[in-house]
């Protein structure tokens, strides 16, 4: 019986590939062939995630641009306007070492869950204050359930994103804090008109929206509590230990110190010393600034998952440190829209990277709410002593020296990374 002979392959593809066969067989090495595997999906729970903060991120925003202007109605001088604003950092800061615990002890949906309710009822809340005093209490404890559902959050990111698309994750979830920032306080301004209490109600509604998903989306086959209890929580102190997570304390206390304090406090200012009778040139500044962040995060996130977080960030800060000595150097207000658009170009570079570093510290078959919660109060502590020790610079020596400190604690936080190794792990 003849066999049948497949018809030969003459290409010159076909005799290459046979030659390299026949020089591995004589050297006594042993051909590898690669099969070409399913390319990796981001995962069911992270758009659901990515969906629930969405709404968080847009219900924020409602009340940025009226909680100021509701705080005067109690006939409070702009001091006490402050220290409202400054309430809810603050006690996030302060519970953040406690929500940290929780988390890793009661898992991450359920504290993410209970916080979302405890700061859709402190809005509520703050919408029928009696008094400044009931307001500033309603506002603080809004402050603990956010510290709750921020930290949940950012540990199902980590545990969710398979690390080969870390980076672009991560990017996706700063782009949706982003959408809030921007048409948020948009759609706020316009609730206003309805009510001066609206947007706070508003958002109250679309922290419970968030909840549901969250509760009801991550339920059953979603979540990996069995695998997850195999592995110890990481502890801080184990953490501290490692170079990477050093540099990102340090990057978080920068982050929040000038681009996420100084950004939102001193930049306005700026701008309405050079504008004084315009005051829609400041928010404009902002916006832009955003619109740089905006075109970063379209790239970013994947580049890191490319090239690796380390590169990507010190290219970010570097970048943002040169937005702030541009802020520095010039009193004329076209070129404070560049300034604007550069650090914010570096600030949307490096931040994806930076979240994407901490999840591959972390890992996704262990808790790191402790890990989590530390980095939290270094940004929230930079976000509370950014803007107070900078204002004092301004009244003492100036916008220059103010803008000049803010680049030298970002470059602070870049020489931090300098030494440190790359997180991503290459396979």
């Amino acid at each position: 019986m003849s066999s049948i002979n497949p018809r030969p392959d003459n290409s010159a593809e076909s005799h290459e590939a046979q030659r390299a066969q026949l020089e591995s067989l004589e050297t006594g090495q042993i051909p590898i062939i690669f099969d070409a595997k399913p390319a990796v999906r981001i995962p069911a729970e992270i758009w659901v995630l990515l969906s629930a903060t969405f709404f968080v991120a847009i219900g924020f925003g409602l009340i940025v641009p009226v909680l100021p202007q509701y705080t005067k109605t109690f006939g409070v001088d702009e001091l006490l306007v402050g220290v409202v604003v400054s309430a809810f950092a603050f006690m996030r800061l302060i519970t953040s070492p406690i929500a940290g615990r929780l988390t890793d002890r009661f898992g991450e949906r359920t504290m993410y869950s209970l916080g979302m309710v405890i700061v859709a009822a402190s809005s509520f809340a703050t919408a029928m204050a009696g008094s400044y005093t009931q307001l500033l209490i309603f506002r603080g404890l809004g402050g603990v359930g956010s510290v709750m559902f921020t930290l949940a959050a950012a540990s199902m990111v980590v545990k969710y994103s398979p690390p080969q698309l870390r980076g672009r994750v991560s990017s996706m979830w700063a782009g949706m804090f982003l959408i809030g920032g921007i048409s948020g306080p948009f759609i706020g301004g316009l609730l206003a008109e309805l009510g001066i209490t609206v947007p706070f109600v508003a958002y109250g509604c679309a922290l419970l929206v968030a909840s549901a998903i969250v509760a009801f989306a991550l339920r059953g086959p979603h979540e990996r509590g069995a695998k997850d209890k195999a592995a110890p929580p990481m502890k801080f102190r184990e953490a501290l230990q490692l170079p990477a997570y050093r540099a990102t304390l340090i990057f978080g206390l920068a982050n929040g110190w000038a681009v996420m304090g100084m950004r939102v406090a001193v930049v306005p200012l700026f701008v309405a010393s050079l504008v004084p009778d315009e005051p829609w040139v400041a928010g404009t500044v902002v916006a832009v600034g955003a619109m740089g962040n905006v075109l970063a995060l379209q790239w970013a996130g994947r580049a890191s998952d490319r090239l690796g977080r380390r590169p990507l960030i010190i290219a970010g800060l570097a970048v943002a440190a040169a937005g702030f000595v541009m802020y520095a150097l010039t009193s004329e207000l076209w070129f404070v829209f560049v300034a604007s658009v550069v650090a914010g170009f570096g600030s949307g570079l490096a931040a994806p990277a930076e979240q994407a570093a901490l999840g591959d510290i972390i890992g996704r078959e262990r808790s790191g709410g402790r890990v989590l919660a530390a980095f939290q109060m270094s940004q929230d502590a930079g976000q509370i002593l950014g803007p107070i020790v900078a204002g004092w610079v301004v009244t003492m020596f100036g916008f220059s020296w103010s803008f000049a400190m803010g680049a030298a604690i970002l470059l602070m936080a870049l020489l931090a990374w300098v030494p440190a190794p790359d997180t991503l792990k290459r396979h």
